[in-house]
């Protein structure tokens, strides 16, 4: 049986500046817990010590594999300035986040990120489907369809997909279900390959763009990807996360490895 995200967050144990999670396989993402899932638990830790303030940045290192069963967080503030405050949050030395959270101040510099055209429906539609030792486990909680180019291990170069997503989880959406939601998309590299290979995060930046959480639903999501460049087997890859109603919601960049 699958366990929701929501059902995941609700059975974590917090105090002040510690969480800990016994997180089942079907959030694996090979032999390592699916990496958006880390993220989001690492802020949901940040949040015992910073309650209120939006969460502008995150920050990732992923050092090692992190196995299922119970995994156990620590934050500590590094400073709280008038505005801002930066949190560092560790899953033992497997993982390392710094979260960026700050006051919303008066501006007379405002602009806002258009979100890209959604393309036109594939036919017949590229659905990513579960398929048991070689899709990771974590994808049976989501719904991926590519509007704009291939599915992973399809020799099928595509440096910019564009794919619909939903979330399976009754809710209600959160913070903690965007951060994972952002890291959702295959390795942009893994299209060009005809063969199945492992591609992992090495580090990883989102940047929150909105904070009203609980007025989304859990379907209607894109994301737009660039892969930016590769060589070496390393790659960069950019992503726009979109929101149901059009709005960008989140932006992603990542240097990854691909195996292949």
């Amino acid at each position: 049986m699958l366990t929701p995200f929501s059902a995941l967050l609700a059975s974590a144990t917090r105090s002040s500046g510690v969480l800990s999670v016994d997180v089942p396989e079907d959030w694996l993402q090979g032999r390592s817990l699916f990496g958006g899932l880390q993220a989001a638990l690492a802020v949901e830790t940040m949040r015992t010590l910073v309650p209120e303030l939006p969460l502008r940045s995150l920050q990732t290192t992923f050092v090692g594999p992190v196995g299922g069963g119970i995994v156990a967080f620590s934050a500590r503030v590094l400073r709280a300035g008038k505005n801002v405050t930066h949190v560092e949050a560790r899953l033992g030395d497997d993982a390392i986040f710094i979260g960026i959270f700050g006051q919303s101040r008066p501006s007379v510099v405002g602009v806002t990120l258009e979100s890209p055209a959604s393309p036109a429906p594939l036919t017949p539609p590229h659905t990513l489907t579960f398929i048991p030792g070689v899709t990771p486990n974590f994808t049976q909680h989501y719904t991926g369809t590519w509007r704009r180019g291939a599915t992973p291990f399809t020799a099928t170069p595509s440096p910019d997909p564009y794919l619909e997503l939903t979330v399976r989880d009754e809710g209600p959406f959160t913070e903690a279900h965007l951060i994972a939601l952002a890291d959702f998309i295959p390795p942009i590299a893994l299209s060009y390959l005809s063969a199945p290979a492992p591609g992992s995060t090495v580090t990883w930046m989102l940047e929150l763009l909105r904070h009203d959480f609980a007025s989304l639903p859990m379907s209607g999501w894109a994301v737009d990807g660039r892969l930016v460049a590769a060589r070496d087997g390393y790659t960069s890859q950019s992503v726009t996360l979109i929101a149901p109603d059009g709005v960008p919601a989140a932006l992603s960049r990542q240097s990854m490895l691909v195996f292949g």
